[in-house]
């Protein structure tokens, strides 16, 4: 079903370069079996394999998963601390397969919040990828977007302070530049999973004409064929971008 689907999405127009995902639903899908949340997270693990493997196929040039927020610091530690063990167990698991498909994953987020080794891990996965040309990996790890522009702005006034910057230059580019994102273009799509009808403080910048896709399936539930159901919707949107067809 999966392999009929790609063939469809490849002659039915543009796929998105960039697509974001916001991977909701694991705590539902235990809960569903009466099993441990942590048992949920891991089962995700499955579901990031899937898109991963997916966005190759489709020749996606940028995935950035929304993985782990600034808020989720506030859950009971020892979810906490089973969230940072599957972090490393996923780059211990996954990252020479990554390296070999040409995947480059960089770490979005306040790292210096990580703990020894989810930092170490982090840090060794992004060396480790660095030459990756098929697919740019962005997991956003202890992310926040209203501190990654509160972070913009405020380089930008040291930067006028330090008279580096004439504060006339200050346009929507020059803040672009200065976003966790800018070595990317902003996301086509964004997907969220598990029927939630909101954004969570995730790439508030970057999403303003980024097409919206949410669908009822749990995050350890997507699969392939999922990602390539949104990139087909994807293909049907009309994108304006405010403008009008004549």
């Amino acid at each position: 079903m999966s392999d009929e689907l790609l063939q469809r999405l490849r002659v039915d127009g543009a796929v998105p370069a960039h697509i974001a995902i916001i991977m909701d639903g694991n705590g539902r899908w235990a809960k569903g079996r009466s099993l441990p949340r942590p048992l949920g997270h891991h089962a995700g693990m499955g579901a990031v394999r899937e898109v991963v493997q997916g966005c190759l196929e489709a020749e996606v040039a940028v995935l950035t998963l929304f993985a782990f927020s600034q808020e989720n610091w506030q859950r009971p530690p020892v979810e906490i601390e089973a969230l940072m063990g599957l972090l490393e167990e996923y780059i211990a698991r996954e990252a020479e397969e990554l390296r070999d498909r040409g995947v480059r994953v960089r770490i979005l987020g306040d790292l210096d919040r990580l703990g020894n080794g989810a930092r170490q891990a982090v840090e060794w996965v992004m060396r480790d990828t660095a030459g990756g040309t098929s697919l740019a990996l962005n997991l956003c790890i202890s992310y926040s977007s209203r501190a990654e522009i509160t972070r913009a702005a405020r380089r930008l006034a040291e930067e006028v302070a330090a008279g580096r910057l004439d504060p006339a230059e200050i346009d929507e580019a020059a803040i672009a530049r200065r976003l966790l994102t800018a070595a990317w273009p902003d996301p086509d799509l964004l997907i969220r999973t598990s029927g939630e009808m909101r954004i969570s403080n995730f790439l508030l910048w970057q999403l303003a004409y980024a097409e919206l896709y949410v669908t009822p399936v749990l995050w350890p539930d997507f699969t392939r064929r999922h990602l390539f159901e949104a990139i087909l919707e994807f293909q049907r949107r009309d994108r304006r971008f405010g403008r009008v067809t004549a």
